[in-house]
Order: C-alpha cells, then sequence, then structure tokens
C-alpha cells in the first residue's frame, strides 16, 4: 500500500512538472510566416543566466534548408542561418513579458527591439513582436511538443 502511494504522489508530481513546463516561454517554437501563414522554422528558446536566447535550430521552408545570410552585412554575410542566434540577451521586465534590442531576422537582415511572452489565454502560443521605431509587427509562435 505505501509502494503504491508513493507512485501516486510521484505519479502526481510529474503531471505538475508538465504542466509547469507548458507555461515557460522556453523550448522550441515553430515560426509562423504572419504574411501567408506557413510554418518557416524552430526556433530554440532557452535561458542563458537571466536572459533569453533564442537560436534556429530547424529551417521548415522547402528548398531553404541550407539557407545562407545573403542580405547579411559583416561577420554574418553567407553564414548559415540554421545554428544562428537570432534572439539575444532578452530580459524578463513584467509578469513573463521579455523585452529586448536583439531580434534578428535573417530574411531581411535586419534587427529589431522586441516584446516576447506567452499567450495568456493559450500557453502554447508564443507573441513575438518586433519593433523599428514606432512600427511594430508580432507573430505568433507554436510550441513543439515532443
Amino acid at each position: 500500500m505505501e509502494r503504491a502511494y508513493k507512485l501516486l504522489l510521484v505519479g502526481i508530481a510529474l503531471c505538475f512538472l508538465q504542466i509547469g513546463n507548458a507555461q515557460s516561454v522556453f523550448g522550441k517554437w515553430k515560426t509562423i510566416d504572419d504574411r501567408n501563414g506557413q510554418p518557416k522554422a524552430i526556433i530554440k528558446v532557452y535561458k542563458e543566466g537571466n536572459k533569453m536566447q533564442g537560436v534556429v535550430q530547424k529551417i521548415l521552408e522547402k528548398g531553404k534548408e541550407n539557407a545562407k545570410c545573403e542580405k547579411c552585412d559583416g561577420d554574418l554575410k553567407d553564414k548559415d542561418i540554421l545554428g544562428m542566434k537570432i534572439i539575444e540577451d532578452v530580459v524578463e521586465e513584467e509578469d513573463g513579458v521579455w523585452k529586448g534590442k536583439k531580434l534578428f531576422d535573417p530574411e531581411q537582415a535586419m534587427t529589431f527591439r522586441c516584446r516576447i511572452w506567452l499567450n495568456p489565454d493559450n500557453p502554447n502560443e508564443l507573441k513575438v513582436r518586433g519593433y523599428l521605431a514606432f512600427i511594430y509587427r508580432t507573430q505568433t509562435w507554436l510550441r513543439v511538443l515532443e
């Protein structure tokens, strides 16, 4: 009986661990092009110290799997987009909202200020907003469940 009780407690703990994990901005996210609705890439969002980072883990667009950053300047010129860091040193500001100055779009070769947060109605959606001056675009990324 004691063994069954311990197994039940472990099972409950694992459920809470999964629920807690599902509420995090960290993990793998499928980017969706906000203009055409097509999936573009898988981004691994992770924490390094107290800052958010994000790297392109897989390119989903057909024919672009080995794309290079052709429009980029400097060190990024003609570098592989796969493995490229596109979110860098973003910090948590308030209630799960992350803000920073480096959200990089390799397709446009542009860096934006950003605001990133979980959709409060669906924790499997990550809202990613890039700012250029007072103009912004928001994409919804979908959690990759493994």
